[in-house]
């Protein structure tokens, strides 16, 4: 891929939280390509969510870089990364809505912080057509999140992802502690959003091989820190490694 193909790149990326003795990242390599929808999977404590947190700029690698929209995130400084955060939108695991404030002021939120010029029309406005456009009822915008159904607070969490308008959108296991049902209805959301925001790059980061495969452009496989399999569906289809025959034959059990 070309330097306009990639939105985010990691080379050599290590990370170790105890002084390089044990990494749990060890030797990244890895390109999202622009516009796709990439699912990052792998079992529980492989570095999904470290790995999210550096595309994020929330963590610095032990060595190595991550460019991000053409962007070396390790030579911005606080500020300058608070900015560029403004251009990517993140869907955290269990939504990390504000329980204090209702569903529209959760969403109302980051656009008064970076959004400094509009009247409070303008955000009222714009925050509305998020919710709107990720299938909320206006009934519930008055309501706190705590006064919300588990999918409600997954769609009030993406308007509020949303709301900036980002180019790159992350989820961090959107669909963790939810049903069958529930997880599919988000599986569908994602897609959906993925679709109607024409050249996004959505990066969804999951233990869910069965919404991998339903969701997914370009997957990437980690295991014990590092990149196992980068590919199409066809590719881990066809691939011989063992762990990721094991994964395929347990992942569309889904419980």
């Amino acid at each position: 891929m070309s330097a306009q193909e990639i939105a985010i790149e990691m080379q050599n990326v290590k990370k170790s939280f105890d002084g390089g003795h044990e990494y749990v990242l060890n030797g990244i390599n890895l390109s999202i390509p622009h516009g796709q929808l990439t699912v990052i999977i792998g079992y529980s404590g492989t570095g999904k969510s470290v790995l999210l947190k550096h595309m994020l700029g929330l963590l610095q690698p032990t060595s190595g870089r991550v460019r991000v929209l053409g962007q070396d995130l390790a030579s911005m400084s606080e500020l300058e990364l608070g900015r560029f955060r403004r251009r990517l939108g993140v869907l955290f695991q269990h939504a990390a809505l504000f329980d204090d404030m209702t569903v529209l002021e959760n969403v109302c939120f980051p656009l008064r912080e970076h959004r400094r010029h509009w009247t409070a029309n303008q955000i009222i406005e714009v925050a509305e057509a998020k919710l709107n456009a990720s299938g909320l009822d206006p009934k519930h915008y008055g309501k706190l999140p705590g006064e919300l159904s588990g999918g409600m607070k997954k769609r009030v969490g993406l308007a509020r992802a949303l709301a900036l308008d980002p180019e790159v959108i992350l989820y961090d296991e959107p669909t963790t502690g939810l049903d069958p049902i529930l997880s599919e209805m988000v599986d569908d959301l994602i897609l959906e959003t993925h679709e109607r925001i024409s050249g996004a790059t959505s990066v969804v980061v999951s233990h869910d091989l069965f919404a991998a495969f339903r969701l997914a452009d370009h997957m990437v496989m980690l295991d014990k820190g590092t990149v196992l399999l980068a590919g199409t569906q066809e590719d881990f289809y066809n691939s011989k490694i063992e762990l990721i025959q094991r994964f395929l034959a347990k992942g569309f059990k889904r419980e």
